[in-house]
């Protein structure tokens, strides 16, 4: 096929545009010849036509590692509203009948959304194995750097997978890289000579406003304010799950007619994955939601993205502001800000790995294992009570721990001297990790405190210089919300009061009809 003549024509038939996005062709042109490909292109660009237009064209299997169940499943949804059938996500939300029939018949899909866990599991790998993979994709590929070193450790092992499934053409996406983090992530896949596309990865068409206030209570009187004045579909952020669910009530009850809901990670799969879709479809004005809301919705009409709570990198504020002005329209980011918000990122940090006394807890525990002769119990949950450690605290260390030898396949290595300098290791990578998270964490609270233009200076870790704002600028450079005039408003309320109860509580319509 001759390329230059032909992309466009595909790119007709199977998804209806005349022209390429900047970026796409470029980028789909060198997956073709068998590039691998690093692309960093804005969100809302349609970076997922660099991954499904291959998938069409490519012969055998292409596989895409995503983060979120939400957001696999709306993928194949819109894939599947387009007329493209043969595209299936594994996930762990599905009963065990349901993946072995997909696993069965996999060599009849051409595009695989999957999850990272899912492809350490050995039966998946030799399944994949039987069939030509032509593509593996990353999406969202910053999550190798932001999650992999302790959230998700198996984003580290993507390489292994690669080289397992035959070394097929690879394509790592993401919206928002650092230089830093696009080297850790061609690092971590351990593909050298990726081909970088980069792109400007800011949107002038949204405007940047800080608002720095005493305390809570001035934030929630704010937002009532500015919710009553601007009907237009909102995200607001918080840093604490209990957060989402207390202002959504309070939002709820003070604010008649709008379809307010919240989401995080707590919640049962099913319940987030109904928020997500009945906020896709318009039928939620107002998302209370943590960092688990939001990546790859593909919503174009988002106007307002509030941060109660500032995250704790520019990395994810950029990302999650991103979801704004989709289609280009005037939107707007504010953030709250008051001097008790610095608390909350610090203990977060501190605390997200073990200390020195948890490590040597660790140490005693394992030593123990090894002169009793004992394998590691199967039940992780267990091992964390025995420990007193967080979810994620025993995800970092078992991946440290397997990576440098003292566990594998769940048993432990037999005691000699090394281990003393393996944990010093690993000390000193959690002290490492800690040092970088807390200067990102400086760096947000600079910006937070900038006196100059906060759209220079928001990006100058991202490319050279920013684009000029299509509408108003920032709140540094006289922004007004009296000038704000959203094109796009909430449609009427028409929504049904006699859903099933437990989306009723979700929605929290009772409270709201009890304050009418």
């Amino acid at each position: 096929m001759n390329q230059e003549f032909t992309l466009e024509q595909e790119l007709k038939k199977y998804f209806h545009f005349s022209s390429f996005r900047k970026g796409q062709k470029e980028i789909i042109q060198d997956v073709l010849e068998g590039k691998d490909v690093l692309g960093i292109l804005p969100t809302g660009s349609g970076k997922s036509i660099c991954y499904q237009l291959p998938a069409i064209l490519l012969e055998g299997l292409t596989i895409v590692v995503s983060p979120l169940i939400s957001l696999m499943l709306d993928q194949v949804k819109q894939l599947k509203a387009s007329h493209f059938k043969n595209v299936v996500a594994l996930n762990s939300f599905m009963n065990p009948q349901e993946r072995k029939d997909i696993l069965r018949n996999l060599h009849m899909f051409k595009l695989l959304f999957i999850s990272p866990e899912l492809l350490q599991q050995n039966e998946m790998i030799r399944v994949i194995q039987r069939i030509k993979v032509s593509l593996f994709v990353i999406d969202e590929a910053h999550c190798i750097s932001q999650w992999g070193h302790e959230f998700r450790p198996d984003y580290l092992k993507l390489d292994t997978i690669i080289s397992k499934l035959g070394n097929p053409t690879t394509l790592a996406l993401s919206a928002t890289a650092t230089p830093a983090v696009q080297e850790d992530i061609v690092s971590s896949l351990n593909k050298p000579n990726m081909v970088k596309h980069i792109y400007p990865v800011d949107k002038p068409n949204i405007a940047y406003c800080i608002e720095k206030l005493v305390n809570d209570q001035e934030k929630n009187e704010r937002l009532i304010q500015i919710l009553s004045n601007y009907r237009v579909p909102v995200l607001i952020y918080f840093s604490s799950r209990n957060m989402t669910e207390k202002i959504a009530k309070l939002l709820s009850n003070k604010l008649s007619g709008l379809r307010i809901a919240f989401y995080h990670a707590g919640m049962e799969a099913m319940d987030r994955i109904t928020i997500q879709q009945q906020f896709m479809n318009d039928q939620l004005d107002v998302i209370c939601c943590t960092s688990a809301f939001g990546m790859g919705i593909n919503k174009s009409n988002i106007r307002l993205i509030v941060h109660y709570h500032f995250p704790l990198q520019m990395e994810s504020f950029i990302q999650e502001v991103g979801r704004a002005g989709r289609d280009g329209k005037s939107s707007v980011s504010l953030l709250l800000f008051t001097k008790n918000d610095i608390v909350m990122p610090h203990n977060m940090i501190q605390n997200e790995l073990p200390d020195e006394k948890r490590l040597s807890n660790v140490y005693d525990y394992l030593y123990h294992l090894s002169q009793q002769k004992q394998d590691m119990p199967e039940d992780d949950v267990q091992i964390q009570n025995s420990l007193e450690l967080s979810e994620i605290q025993w995800r970092f260390l078992r991946y440290q721990l397997e990576k440098h030898g003292i566990i594998k396949d769940n048993k432990i290595m037999t005691y000699n001297e090394n281990w003393k300098y393996i944990f010093q290791t690993i000390f000193h990578v959690i002290k490492s990790r800690v040092k970088l998270k807390e200067s990102k964490l400086t760096e947000i609270l600079k910006w937070i405190h900038e006196e100059k233009c906060l759209r220079e200076t928001l990006y100058k870790s991202f490319q050279p210089s920013s684009t000029e704002a299509l509408y108003q600028c920032c709140s540094n450079c006289g922004f007004s919300w009296v000038d704000w005039e959203p094109k796009q408003k909430l449609k009427e309320n028409n929504m049904e009061l006699d859903w099933a109860t437990q989306l009723r509580n979700l929605l929290l319509i009772g409270e709201q009809n009890e304050a009418k």
